[in-house]
């Protein structure tokens, strides 16, 4: 029996992981060994416990198999200290459960390929899985701060340091996921003005003799950026630090026409993990139904293949969003002009339909 935790958080992320929670209670009707257990974290486990992790959730987590997230956040936590804030919370699970490897897979359906922005030719039969070093870099790296100088003038400063191993973890990784794909593997760095990511080249290099099958390939950010853009079907698999792949991975999910389609893992070592949807907490649009489950749903789908070594029932899963989008069901962040839209429910229950 695998225990998973099921952690709503704020904003949207309730009413999405309803729907992805509708899904699991259906495969566990079919045989699935899974048990899930709720818990805080974020906004909400401020608000019940004055902190974004509280102890009970991260003892959760250490003993769960895998974690199912909505999203943090919302404007009401935004002038609480750095320490409360709801994304702290998130970051801690990171780093304490040391989920290094984030996987953003950047697929577009192509019931979708009209709701993208680029044309269809550019973007259809787009299949990019993104490889983001997650618990190190600048967002982790010390010393960090804001100071006061001497002329009375504020500096802010944060500590770009990634360890030779920590590109070598992520480095395999995505060596790895790149041998089960198509053996192609771009690492995006900034080695003609970072000394840090001249390491990170340098490690990617030496490493890539371990897996002769695996064609590696260097990219700069910006021009891997641009490259996105202009031709987004060169990449296979993509591996970079944390800042470039939370940047590059956003720009990749429009590509798909909605971030609400993407899911995400992050693992530790093991292949344990924490599974989520790439989008935020949307609070704009929070309890009002509309929010697209599909990504929360595809990141069960992710986390039955990835931690529980579950293909069939993932297969499912995908399978049973595909054949929602045949039938034309559509949230609103996903509707073409004119197009009928359905609520976050009843997209939930559509795809429980298909899996029966």
């Amino acid at each position: 029996m695998k225990k998973i935790l099921v952690l709503p958080g704020d904003g949207i992320g309730p009413e999405i992981v309803a729907e992805a929670v509708k899904v699991l209670d259906r495969l566990k009707a079919d045989g699935l060994a899974v048990a899930l257990e709720q818990g805080l974290v974020g906004g909400s486990a401020y608000d019940a416990n004055g902190h974004p992790l509280p102890e009970d959730t991260l003892n959760q987590a250490r003993a769960a198999d895998a974690i199912l997230l909505g999203a943090v956040g919302g404007p009401q936590y935004e002038a609480l200290d750095r320490p409360l804030r709801p994304e702290q919370g998130l970051l801690g699970l990171r780093a304490e459960l040391k989920l290094f490897s984030n996987l953003r897979p950047a697929i577009l359906y192509p019931q979708l390929a009209d709701a993208s922005t680029l044309k269809p030719e550019v973007v259809s039969g787009l299949d990019i899985m993104i490889v983001r070093e997650l618990t190190g870099g600048i967002y982790f790296g010390q010393p960090r701060g804001v100071r006061t100088l001497d002329n009375g003038e504020q500096e802010g400063f944060n500590t770009l340091v990634y360890r030779e191993s920590e590109i070598e973890r992520i480095g395999r990784s995505a060596f790895g996921i790149a041998q089960q794909r198509g053996k192609c593997l771009c690492s995006v760095d900034k080695a003609n003005v970072l000394e840090v990511t001249e390491l990170w080249r340098q490690v990617m290099s030496r490493i890539a003799e371990d897996y002769p099958d695996v064609e590696l390939s260097h990219m700069y950010v910006d021009n891997a950026a641009m490259q996105l853009v202009r031709a987004p079907k060169q990449f296979d698999v993509m591996v970079t630090t944390n800042m470039f792949g939370d940047i590059l991975s956003d720009a990749a999910a429009m590509l798909t026409g909605s971030i609400g389609m993407l899911p995400s893992a992050s693992l530790d070592a093991n292949g344990k993990g924490m599974y989520e949807p790439i989008h935020g907490s949307a609070p704009d649009i929070a309890g009002q139904g509309v929010a697209n489950p599909l990504a929360t749903i595809l990141s069960v789908a992710m986390m039955l293949r990835y931690s529980f070594g579950q293909a069939e029932p993932a297969d499912r899963i995908e399978a049973a969003v595909s054949k929602v989008l045949d039938q034309g069901l559509r949230t609103p962040d996903i509707a073409a002009g004119g197009q009928a839209t359905v609520g976050t429910a009843q997209m939930g229950d559509a795809v429980v339909a298909e899996l029966d």
